[in-house]
């Protein structure tokens, strides 16, 4: 089971068991285990039972309900949940919005037992018939229920990618010298994927079961000789759009030896599979103003990454050492900040705690250093959330939105450009708080927030968890054309969630990001410059 089934379990176990009315101290608890393992994605892989319960803050009988889930697939406290409890209701659970004691209204009072019945009732304007449903309820249940159905059967890249690769890596082994790629959405490195491609050049006669059991989309395979596999591999791998305009019908043949020779043949310079989405870079590509993009090994450092102090699971020195590890020359520390009591935001008399410390582990290290970061929230009115005397004493700051999300349009942008004008203010964090598949981003006004970050000089954060990936890769280029620099940071709550830079290059790469308009490629002591004339 991976750690996204058991979070799912869990939560689900946690909202049946609120739904039919039992102890809600255990219904807390499963709820924050959930949440915990969210911020982790802990890896269940082989693991015992004593391995589980060495997670911070996850109970003994909390491991031992996992234990069960990665053991069996599930719980017998579980299964009596799902036994007396219709699966329409149990869909409608998963819907933005409806907690278990309004589902249990629209089950008991309005007998809506599926999530089809439920829209209906929505358009038939039925809810509003109940206590504590208005409206604004109403109308937001139905988005949320329009929501969900549009992404259903999609997956994020990175739930997709790892076992296909381990797929196609098995099959490689197996059948040396096989040519054998992902090509379509995995190729251009989508966000979101909603189908698997993949192109062989020959039979594969063996049955890799167990490993095709691990990709949760059908597989689509294609086969190509040799001559015309690059022909196939760029065909498959682009847009229809960036094939109409390369204008790819026009090829006279279809054997060429590599997706470059297809370019050439075309006069234009080599389009990598990323960029292949029909959005401007086949104008650039004619003009050969395709620019160099940016590279995993381009990267110098990470920024916006939590403790133990807030809601992350390591020490400052282990996340610390991680980096180090991974060839990195600083980190940033970007604990949550006072008002995120949810998430144990540092209080003031924290922040200087930790700023000792951040001084006295910094006089171990050679060739790095720690930086003193907070994630600072935004209020409602734009303000961060400490006062002058201590967002001064930050080296930099990462100023995020993360309540009140369901302002308009207007208001959530004058909200963002209010806090990216505070002369404190170093990084704008995920501009957007979408969480891809689970919660659009709120509305704003991309060109103004943007414009606002090049005139107050604010660099604006692509936020590498693979469930953010905001700003959206697609408002990148505008960033670059008006010099506002890009923070690859991946929010990371565990040591090994600083691997998640990866998945922002991917994105980065698709925005046509350069490693010159990286703030993270900075040096050390070019990025404490920067920071200085910040300030």
């Amino acid at each position: 089971m991976t750690n996204d089934e058991v979070i799912e379990a869990l939560e689900l176990t946690a909202k049946l068991s609120e739904l039919h009315g039992e102890n809600p101290f255990k219904v807390r608890a499963l709820t924050n285990a959930a949440y915990k393992l969210s911020k982790i994605r802990f890896d269940f892989n082989n693991k015992t039972l004593s391995d589980i319960q060495d997670i911070d803050g996850i109970g003994g009988g909390i491991a031992s309900k996992i234990f069960d889930l990665i053991t069996h697939g599930s719980t017998k406290e579980l299964d009596e949940l799902k036994e007396k409890t219709p699966s329409g209701v149990i869909d409608m659970l998963g819907v933005k919005g409806l907690g278990p004691k309004k589902v249990k209204q629209l089950w008991q009072g309005l007998e809506i037992e599926s999530i089809g019945e439920l829209l209906y009732a929505c358009n038939k304007n039925r809810l509003i018939t109940l206590k504590g449903f208005g409206e604004k309820t109403q109308q937001g249940v139905k988005q949320s229920i329009e929501f969900l159905i549009a992404n259903n059967n999609k997956f994020h890249f990175a739930t997709i990618e790892k076992p296909v690769l381990n797929l196609l890596n098995q099959i490689k082994k197996d059948f040396p010298g096989i040519r054998i790629e992902a090509v379509g959405q995995l190729a251009r490195k989508c966000e979101v994927i909603d189908k698997v491609e993949i192109l062989v050049n020959q039979p594969i006669n063996k049955n890799y079961s167990e490993l095709v059991a691990q990709i949760p989309l059908p597989l689509n395979f294609y086969g190509s000789n040799n001559e015309k596999f690059a022909h196939k591999q760029l065909q498959l791998s682009s847009t229809e759009e960036h094939l109409k305009q390369i204008n790819f019908s026009s090829l006279t043949t279809s054997n060429f030896k590599t997706e470059e020779e297809i370019y050439n043949a075309l006069n234009l310079p080599f389009v990598c599979a990323e960029l292949r989405e029909g959005l401007g870079e086949v104008d650039l590509a004619k003009q050969n103003k395709l620019p160099k993009l940016i590279e995993y090994s381009d990267l110098r450092g990470t920024l916006h990454n939590h403790t133990n102090c807030s809601d992350g699971v390591n020490t400052l020195k282990e996340m610390a050492d991680y980096c180090i590890k991974l060839g990195y020359e600083y980190f940033g520390v970007c604990d949550h900040s006072k008002t995120a009591v949810y998430a144990s935001g540092l209080s003031i008399e924290k922040v200087i705690q930790q700023h000792i410390e951040i001084d006295e582990l910094n006089l171990n290290y050679t060739n790095f250093k720690i930086l003193k970061g907070i994630e600072s929230d935004i209020l409602g009115d734009g303000s961060l959330d400490y006062p002058e005397e201590i967002l001064k004493t930050f080296d930099f700051i990462v100023a995020s939105v993360h309540s009140n999300l369901k302002m308009n349009k207007e208001k959530a942008t004058e909200r963002l450009i209010k806090a990216i004008e505070n002369p404190y203010t170093t990084i704008l964090g995920h501009p957007t708080g979408r969480l891809l598949l689970a919660r659009p981003g709120y509305p704003i006004n991309h060109k103004k927030v943007i414009d606002a970050c090049a005139a107050n000089n604010v660099v604006i954060e692509l936020n590498a968890h693979p469930y953010r990936l905001d700003i959206d890769w697609r408002w990148i280029y505008y960033c670059i054309q008006k010099n506002v620099m890009i923070s690859i940071n991946p929010d990371a709550h565990v040591a090994e969630g600083l691997l998640d830079m990866y998945y922002g290059i991917c994105a980065a790469r698709k925005g046509m990001l350069t490693k010159e308009m990286c703030l993270n490629t900075y040096s050390l002591n070019d990025l404490e410059k920067k920071f200085l004339q910040k300030k």
